[in-house]
């Protein structure tokens, strides 16, 4: 299963790997850099507490505004930042995204319920 998640996980996420901007583990690199673990573990923990707690939409947004003010500044400045705030940032990015689609996948479905009920009441 190992060799499974070395080879898919970067591809999936898009992830670049890079030695220096990833964590290891027991002296082997972890499968994906510490920003996209970050966002890995940002979408598993919204997942996971998606029954007990729903962000707002503006909550959501405002949770993704640390990864891209971290990564522009990174791509506009000699500045680079620390593993461990990547991975912080990636968190919180990726539970941002993750309720921003689950709310969005809900607004959808609540839509075309009331869509439905407009047309079965309209026969």
């Amino acid at each position: 299963m190992r060799d499974w998640i070395y080879r898919w996980l970067p591809i999936i996420f898009g992830c670049h790997c890079r030695p220096e901007r990833s964590f290891f583990f027991r002296g082997r690199q972890l499968p994906l850099c510490a920003r996209c673990t970050g966002e890995l573990l940002g979408i598993l923990a919204a997942v996971g507490s998606w029954w007990l707690w729903r962000p707002s939409a503006v909550l959501a947004l405002v949770l993704l505004v640390p990864l891209v003010v971290d990564g522009l500044v990174q791509l506009c400045t000699a500045y680079e930042s620390r593993n461990y705030r990547r991975l912080w940032t990636g968190v919180l990015f990726g539970y941002g995204l993750t309720a921003l689609f689950f709310l969005s996948t809900a607004w959808v479905f609540h839509q075309g319920r009331l869509l439905g009920l407009s047309w079965k009441s309209g026969l």
